[in-house]
């Protein structure tokens, strides 16, 4: 099945910017916030196939059967979100409008492996519950979301640090931690609670991820571990079952 998460889905995905006191917003404004979605968005796919071939490439990395499909799976799902971002910005993206397309569901067990081939073998740490594993989640915006936290986790974490993806129920949704051993300071606090993107790429990545989680009627937040770490938590209501 084709993976339909282009720019277009990402923006039906996202919900409207807040609007000026005026009761509109400009429309320069508009096309410049698209214009750093679209960059944002072509630098994640890009950044994931770099890491997944690399660690293809690497001699010295002990890669299991279950590793190469996990990264087979995630290049491939990638590379059609390239296509898609590709052929929406040369059609043009229109405007934000709040209406996400419908998506299909698949287990989240597929995608916590894809986002995890991203990580090291020996800085990853995953576990999931057999209840969280197979509950089903909205396909594309879950896995961009993932994808999204763990290269926020490589990117700034500390180098040799471990990052984790755990998943559990909770109440009645299923919760999913993205962890690494950097900290919780203002700048992370600040982007969470931001309800339009600062000026510049600087916290874009996790507004994104703030509107595609509320899209499903989620939410982010994070968590101080001890004795150090951070932990990004996205929250997710329970999902129709698969069919």
């Amino acid at each position: 099945m084709r993976v339909r998460n282009g720019l277009r889905d990402l923006l039906r995905g996202l919900r409207p910017i807040e609007p000026t006191r005026s009761g509109s917003r400009p429309a320069a404004a508009d096309s410049e916030l698209l214009l750093r979605v679209l960059c944002h968005e072509f630098r994640t796919p890009i950044s994931t196939l770099t890491s997944l071939t690399r660690a293809l490439a690497d001699e010295g990395r002990e890669l299991t059967s279950a590793d190469r499909r996990a990264i087979s799976a995630l290049a491939r799902d990638q590379a059609a979100h390239l296509q898609s971002l590709l052929c929406d910005a040369t059609a043009g993206t229109g405007v934000l409008t709040p209406a996400p397309q419908p998506e299909p569901t698949v287990a989240l067990a597929g995608i916590l492996r894809e986002a995890a081939a991203l990580v090291p073998v020996g800085r990853r740490r995953a576990r999931a519950t057999r209840l969280a594993a197979s509950c089903p989640v909205p396909a594309g915006r879950t896995r961009q979301v993932l994808v999204n936290l763990v290269q926020n986790a490589l990117r700034h974490g500390p180098p040799d640090g471990q990052v984790g993806l755990y998943a559990t129920l909770r109440g009645p949704g299923v919760s999913i931690l993205v962890t690494d051993e950097g900290r919780v300071d203002d700048e992370l606090l600040v982007a969470l609670r931001r309800p339009a993107p600062a000026v510049g790429m600087s916290g874009l990545g996790l507004w994104i991820a703030r509107q595609l989680v509320a899209t499903d009627g989620g939410a982010l937040r994070a968590h101080r571990l001890r004795p150090r770490g951070v932990a990004l938590e996205v929250l997710l209501p329970m999902a129709r079952p698969l069919r």
